[in-house]
């Protein structure tokens, strides 16, 4: 019955969805207040409704109901529950149910508490959340069923990838779905001030949270991503330009540079069809990466469906949606009017510079990821790897933090070169010192990129930090401090994506138990290797002994083979410390009784994912200073009018 309930759900959330487009189109369309007022209670009631039809799901998983067949394809009794839970959306049809509760709950979020938008330009966007609600549900229903039954039911489940069965399931794709979701409620916010030709400061307003928080949760998600990859998969690397890695670093650059040219709207009334363009390209990169990830063209740990089926009616999904929205902004960006205007030398025109090397490099990412796959659509088979990327996308991201050192330090609207030349001393002073000491210590040791890299990092760490000088730091607004933070986490994140590619040293050798092997400083002892039992996993595990400056540590890496499905996997182990880690992978068990050791010193390579942590406690730090300023405005304007 749970399934049945849950199938019944989401009919009715779909139904609800179609309702509310209509009733926001007619009402629109007829000026008919009493339509329009059944919006938002259809809102919130669809968001009910999908969120119990995901409960149910859960449900399934949990109890392990092996009549269902998405449960009996993904699932296992003797899997741990974490893994039976996290594995509701480890596969393509609870993803994309997830997806769409997602999207449903932001839009009785949208329903509810938003007020500062023109009614009009409300109910418009509340129409387009509908709309791009109800394609999915239809995907759901006639592509993609979550709830089919199995007749008879399957004696015991296949079980989920053990690739996936760790705790990074739990929070990497619930987050990233969260920020593909907050760019949907961008694109709507888009769709709907474009029909009411309302593109303005208070539009932008009301979208600004929206995309400060799709931008956070894409942001941790990507963070968290790398570093599940990094020590599951065993190969010793944090980003290997995966087509649909790239699914998701695409969406994160287009949200970037939207959230820098919301921020100016909002607060500068300029930028207004950058804004409204930016809004539709991150929505349309976030439906690219599900096409990617869920068409069947890509072979991959990430990739969910193999049915060219379920490809073909996202890809219409994606030419009705992002189609539909170009051929709407090509018919009204001529009702969009000029924002205000501002001078060449000022922090407008630099937030333009930014968006453009965002868009640019979004621009290479894109033809670097789908290239490949189109040559291969005619017959040639093209390999599009780290070289590329590396080669164009790394210069163009170096000039682009240079260009943040700059933006933060120049005034609003004009302001002079030299003025602004002056407030550049001190990073340019450091970034003059970092290539002397670099020159000097590492010189024919390092690529140019991370030389680069080290240096460009030191001047954006100072410059960022700059906006807090002469002020109060107590009585200083919370975005600005979100500003900074953010600013400093892309300098730490630079420089040990620098480090690591400039300092990393691998080994690779056989060992028996008893050898030992020296590098980078440490001594690296292989005891001995023993077999052991998980939940429904068995493993060898090694047992070896890592000293340097006279610290010992024990790391414990392993060989494991799950059988539900017959899989095995590296489990490394890994060292941290202040100044790096020491990664640790036991590889297969050789003729001469030797077992192959593969062993990395990697030099601060923590502080790629730290930099990730502090880019994201900025922009909650925004989040909430914007938000708590725009409710003391609202309260005092309250008070203004029962005491005025």
């Amino acid at each position: 019955m749970i399934a049945e309930l849950g199938l019944a759900a989401l009919w009715l959330a779909a139904s609800l969805a179609l309702l509310q487009l209509a009733l926001a189109a007619f009402g629109l369309k007829q000026g008919r207040e009493d339509l329009l007022g059944g919006v938002r209670p259809v809102a919130v009631t669809q968001a009910l409704l999908v969120a119990l039809a995901f409960l149910c799901l859960v449900l399934l998983f949990l109890r392990s109901d092996m009549s269902v067949l998405l449960v009996a394809m993904n699932s296992h009794s003797a899997k741990p529950w974490l893994y039976k839970f996290a594995g509701t959306w480890g596969n393509h049809e609870g993803s994309m149910l997830l997806w769409v509760t997602v999207m449903g709950v932001a839009g009785a979020g949208v329903a509810l508490f938003e007020r500062t938008l023109r009614r009009d330009t409300h109910m418009a966007t509340l129409g387009a959340q509908a709309a791009i609600s109800l394609g999915f549900y239809a995907f759901l229903l006639f592509s993609s069923n979550p709830f089919a039954r199995l007749d008879p039911p399957a004696p015991d489940g296949q079980g989920l990838n053990p690739l996936l069965q760790d705790p990074g399931l739990a929070f990497h794709p619930p987050t990233l779905y969260l920020g593909y979701v907050g760019l949907s409620v961008a694109f709507s916010f888009a769709v709907g001030a474009l029909m009411t030709r309302n593109v303005d400061a208070a539009f932008a307003r009301a979208m600004r949270p929206w995309v400060l928080g799709a931008w956070v949760l894409l942001t941790l998600g990507i963070t968290a991503g790398s570093y599940w990859a990094y020590y599951e998969l065993g190969w010793g690397g944090w980003w290997f330009w995966d087509p649909v890695e790239n699914a998701s670093l695409m969406p994160w650059l287009a949200a970037t540079a939207l959230l820098h040219s919301v921020t100016v709207l909002a607060t500068r009334d300029a930028l207004r069809a950058w804004t409204v363009m930016l809004a539709v390209v991150a929505f349309s990169m976030s439906m690219v990466g599900t096409f990617l990830v869920r068409s069947g063209i890509l072979t991959s740990v990430h990739a969910f469906a193999v049915d060219p089926e379920r490809g073909s009616f996202i890809l219409a999904l994606l030419a009705i949606y992002i189609g539909g929205a170009l051929a709407l902004f090509g018919l009204r960006v001529g009702t969009v009017r000029e924002g205000e205007q501002f001078e060449m030398m000022s922090r407008e025109a630099l937030l333009v510079v930014n968006n453009l090397l965002l868009t640019v490099i979004l621009g290479v990412v894109l033809i670097g990821t789908l290239y490949p796959l189109m040559t291969e659509a005619f017959g040639h088979k093209v390999s599009v790897g780290p070289p590329y990327f590396d080669r164009i996308a790394g210069p163009l991201a170096l000039i682009l933090m240079l260009a943040m050192i700059v933006g933060p330090l120049t005034r609003w609207r004009r302001d002079r070169a030299g003025v602004v030349a002056g407030r550049l001393l001190w990073p340019a002073i450091v970034m003059l010192g970092l290539v002397a000491v670099l020159a000097v210590t590492a010189w024919g040791r390092i690529g140019v990129l991370p030389f680069l890299g080290l240096v460009v990092a030191g001047g954006v760490a100072l410059g960022s930090l700059i906006p807090l000088t002469k002020r109060n730091l107590r009585r200083t607004p919370l975005f600005i401090w979100g500003m900074v933070i953010a600013h400093l986490g892309c300098a730490v994140s630079l420089a040990g994506m620098a480090s690591e590619s400039a300092f990393n040293v691998e080994k690779l050798i056989a060992m028996a138990p008893g050898d030992s092997v020296e590098t980078a400083g440490w001594t690296v002892r292989f005891d001995r290797v023993a077999p052991i039992a998980g939940d429904n996993w068995t493993a060898m595990q090694a047992d070896v002994s890592a000293s340097r400056g006279g610290a010992t540590a024990r790391l414990r890496p392993q060989s494991r083979f799950f059988t539900s499905p017959p899989t095995t996997t590296t489990e490394s182990a890994i060292l941290t410390k202040w100044d790096g880690q020491l990664y640790v992978v036991l590889g297969d068990r050789l003729d001469d009784g030797r077992w192959q050791m593969r062993i990395w010193w990697k030099p601060f390579v923590t502080l790629i994912w730290l930099g990730g942590v502090l880019i994201a406690l900025g922009g909650v730090l925004a989040i909430i200073g914007r938000e708590r300023r725009g409710w003391a405005l609202k309260l005092r304007q309250i008070r203004a009018g029962e005491f005025g």
